[in-house]
């Protein structure tokens, strides 16, 4: 079906992504575990709002800005935790005024951070919440030991402007037996410090149907399970019918009998390869891969005949939805397969 729609565009079923919402919100439900979306996916008030509806407490954001933008977009959004180390004095002073519109968390992981923010907030008249990061496998931000977050804790509780507000980690996939013992421990230590650990917050959707596995944490940020996408297809976590966000695309030149070109490059698709051979899944054409972008020129290759038209149509899901939702200001809203309405990206990643 051809959709009366220019080119490359960013098309949302709202009606999958509703389904993906209440699927993992049933399985949060049935164990006790608040979920705060990651809205680094959709970017969208809108989207956050189903998500409030499901039962989410809140929302995660990766930057002052998306934070900003979304408690500027719907009056709902009244909880807001950023998993991100924040430094600068101007991320500080938005920083104060969200938190003095809202519920607001933060995270730090080490005690650079943790005196800017004090040194910040001692002059305000509400504390700023404080989480401290673990890295539980991922090797990316996050202290190294219980140990050392009890120590962190403790430097939190102690600092004028902030409160310790609990203990936060993002581990890989497969890692709730290090979640539960690495957050087990520092709990431990922290209480025995006399201290309360009001949140131990986790996340990542590959392996959200199986956070029940560490019951230490408490509450789970999922992000890209709302629309899910390729790299998720390939992990076995999802299947082409889950996949809410797919790129529009026009057939523009067909060259050869095994190749076509089509008017999606890195501009949209982007370059994230996420492990995986080619830029993303032409829905219905397994045999076709879309082997090179540049900016504005995506390539499809097939073995056999490429059977394709120049002015035809086809929708592809990106290796990553993430970053797909960045490239554009606007996406286009599906309900019964149909087009229904644009709405924009108002958390996009603009540098300020």
């Amino acid at each position: 079906m051809t959709l009366p729609i220019e080119t490359p565009a960013v098309l949302v079923d709202l009606d999958v992504a509703r389904r993906n919402i209440r699927a993992f919100q049933a399985y949060a439900d049935r164990h006790g575990i608040r979920v705060r979306p990651h809205i680094k996916t959709h970017k969208l008030p809108q989207m956050a709002e189903l998500q409030l509806d499901a039962g989410a407490v809140g929302i995660t954001c990766q930057k002052v800005s998306e934070a900003e933008a979304m408690v500027d977009g719907s009056p709902r959004i009244q909880d807001v935790l950023i998993t991100y180390n924040i430094l600068g004095a101007e991320k500080l002073a938005r920083l104060e005024s969200l938190n003095a519109r809202v519920t607001l968390s933060v995270v730090g992981d080490n005690q650079t951070v943790l005196d800017a923010l004090s040194a910040h907030f001692a002059r305000t008249e509400k504390p700023l919440t404080v989480l401290v990061e673990c890295n539980t496998g991922a090797d990316r931000c996050g202290v190294a030991t219980p140990a050392e977050a009890a120590h962190l804790a403790r430097r939190i509780a102690d600092a004028p402007g902030l409160r310790f507000g609990g203990l936060m980690t993002y581990p890989p996939a497969g890692a709730a037996a290090q979640v539960q013992s690495f957050m087990s421990e520092a709990k431990r230590l922290i209480e025995a410090d006399g201290l309360v650990v009001a949140s131990i917050t986790s996340g990542g959707t590959p392996g959200m149907m199986r956070a029940a596995e560490a019951p230490v944490a408490t509450e789970y940020r999922p992000g890209t399970y709302i629309y899910n996408d390729r790299s998720l297809v390939a992990r076995g976590v999802a299947t082409w019918e889950d996949c809410a966000l797919t790129v529009l695309a026009t057939v523009v030149s067909v060259p050869a009998q095994d190749r076509a070109i089509i008017d999606a490059g890195s501009k949209v698709l982007t370059s994230d390869l996420l492990g995986l051979t080619g830029y993303g899944h032409v829905l219905g054409r397994d045999d076709i891969c879309i082997d090179q972008l540049s900016e504005e020129h995506g390539r499809l290759v097939s073995d056999g005949a490429i059977g394709l038209e120049v002015g035809e149509q086809v929708r592809i899901v990106p290796n990553h939805a993430c970053v797909v939702t960045n490239m554009v200001d606007t996406i286009h809203v599906l309900k019964g397969g149909a087009p229904k309405t644009k709405w924009t990206v108002v958390a996009r990643g603009h540098v300020l």
